[in-house]
Parts: structure tokens; C-alpha cells; sequence
């Protein structure tokens, strides 16, 4: 593969990063090649010893999301981050999907479980109003008891939300090294 066939599939990788990005990592490419050629190197012993050009996109792109990750943790820059890193390749789809799914499946039950809780006493209100002569103190203090617990836990969610994503994130940085580590590299 010869430097402008690198370089195009290079930058059609590439397409999912903004402009500015995508322009200064084919720059850097476009050094390498003519570092290598300096060397004595020829385009295919550099495009060569680069790798893949779509897997080197790949890369960048699932370490472009994880950054943006970092500095906004949205939710929609989470799911970017994840797809990016699982299409890294198959193996990468039961390594971090798994755990991803796993970690959003306990996090949206301990919500639901504290926000339900905390909405426990706006049943009491409902059945006062259907049933406008079956009030129970019972179910007020029972209720009320709920609505408490759901706050701990809704507050114990928000910390371990954060904490899990912190972690998460970690997870993610350390298997994009780990795939970008069986790479060739100059």
C-alpha cells in the first residue's frame, strides 16, 4: 500500500472526529512518511510498519470518545466511547459489553429502586382518593419509611455512579492501550 492509499483509507476512518482533529492526525501521518522516506524507507515498508490504516482509525476514534468521555461523562458520550472500543473488534464486544451491560443494569435498578421508594408516600395519596374512607396510618408511616429509604439509597446511587464510571472509564483507556499495545509501531 503506497502513502496516498494509506493516507485515503486512513481519513475515511477517520470521518467520525471533528475536522481539526482528523487534519492533525493526517498530518502527523504524512510526517511519518516523510521521516521514512528520508530514512531511505520506501511507502510500503512505511505503510508496512504502521499497520492498518482502518484499524489505526478505529483507535483514534474509540481514544477520541473516551477523551470527550472524560471531560463530559453524558450519557450519550458513554455510549459513543463503548461502541467505539467494541468495534475494535470481536473480541472486544464480550470483553466491554459485558461488563458494560452489567454496570448499566445494576446502576438503573438501584435508581429505579430509590426513586420508586422515594414516590411510595404519592401511592397513599392515590388510594386516599379512590378510597375516600379506607385511610390507614399504616400505610402513611409505611410509606413514609419508604420514602426515606429511597432517599439513602438515591444518594448512595450518586456515589456509586460516579465511582462506577470513574471505573469504567479506567476500564475503557486500559483496553484501547491493551489493543492499540498488539499493534506494530515505528
Amino acid at each position: 500500500m503506497n502513502k496516498e492509499q494509506f493516507l485515503t483509507s486512513l481519513e475515511k476512518g477517520l470521518k467520525k472526529l471533528p475536522h481539526e482533529e482528523r487534519e492533525d492526525i493526517m498530518h502527523d501521518f504524512e510526517e511519518h512518511f516523510f521521516n521514512g522516506s528520508a530514512d531511505g524507507k520506501t511507502e510500503e515498508q512505511i505503510s508496512e510498519s504502521l499497520g492498518s490504516p482502518k484499524q489505526i482509525a478505529k483507535e483514534l476514534v474509540a481514544t477520541s470518545h473516551i477523551e470527550k468521555m472524560e471531560a463530559t461523562a453524558s450519557t450519550a458520550n458513554i455510549f459513543r466511547a463503548v461502541w467505539a472500543v467494541v468495534g475494535l473488534g470481536f473480541f472486544n464486544f464480550i470483553i466491554v459489553f459485558g461488563p458494560f451491560a452489567a454496570l448499566l443494569g445494576f446502576i438503573l435498578a438501584g435508581w429505579i429502586t430509590g426513586v420508586s421508594f422515594v414516590a411510595s408516600p404519592l401511592l397513599i395519596l392515590v388510594t386516599l382518593i379512590v378510597n375516600l374512607g379506607t385511610f390507614e396510618f399504616f400505610d402513611m408511616f409505611f410509606s413514609i419509611m419508604l420514602c426515606g429509604i429511597g432517599l439513602f439509597i438515591a444518594m448512595g446511587m450518586l456515589y456509586v455512579t460516579k465511582v462506577l464510571t470513574t471505573l469504567f472509564v479506567r476500564y475503557l483507556k486500559y483496553n484501547v492501550s491493551l489493543v492499540k499495545g498488539g499493534l506494530k509501531h515505528d
